[in-house]
């Protein structure tokens, strides 16, 4: 259960007993029966970019909102905030990308919301301090359930996967 390490027992215990009764699946599927339309790269872009201006208008502009099939939740990172600088001309240019897991074009538009909050929030406050997480919360209130709730569902497929095997 490497995606929920950091929650209470009581939490993980929980998850043990619904994977055991095979009845998480069940349980994400009442709370998020339908999976979101982004499912190309541009559709992606400008689904970012509206949350962007709703929430963040000051913030430094985007040059790609991708899925990336370098990002993997494998690695522990379902998306990626790339800062890139680049000497140009004496000057240095400043660009902002966010990759996301492919994995991600089929999933609940809650998560992938969740994800691109969690990204956004990155322009404006690299470390994961008390004001990026309230500033996740201004943009998705519901910003940690859906968290919690993502990673009962990797943790559901990384079972699935386990039981292939």
């Amino acid at each position: 259960m490497i995606y929920l390490k950091g929650y209470p027992a009581g939490i993980q215990q929980r998850v043990k007993e619904l994977l055991e009764q095979k009845s998480l699946h069940k349980h994400l599927l009442q709370r998020y029966p339908k999976c979101h339309q982004y499912s190309n790269n541009d559709q992606l872009y400008r689904y970012g970019l509206e949350l962007k201006q709703r929430y963040m208008k000051k913030s430094p502009p985007l040059k790609r909102i991708t899925f990336d099939p370098k990002v993997s939740v494998i690695h522990h990172a379902l998306g990626l905030n790339a800062h890139i600088t680049r000497a140009h001309g004496g000057k240095l240019k400043a660009s902002h990308e966010i990759r996301i897991d492919p994995c991600f074009k089929r999933c609940p538009e809650e998560f992938l919301r969740m994800i691109l909050v969690h990204e956004l929030a990155h322009l404006k406050e690299r470390e994961h301090n008390k004001s990026f997480y309230q500033l996740c919360q201004h943009m998705e209130p519901d910003y940690f359930q859906l968290e919690l709730d993502l990673r009962l569902m990797l943790t559901w497929q990384a079972a699935e996967q386990k039981a292939l095997y």
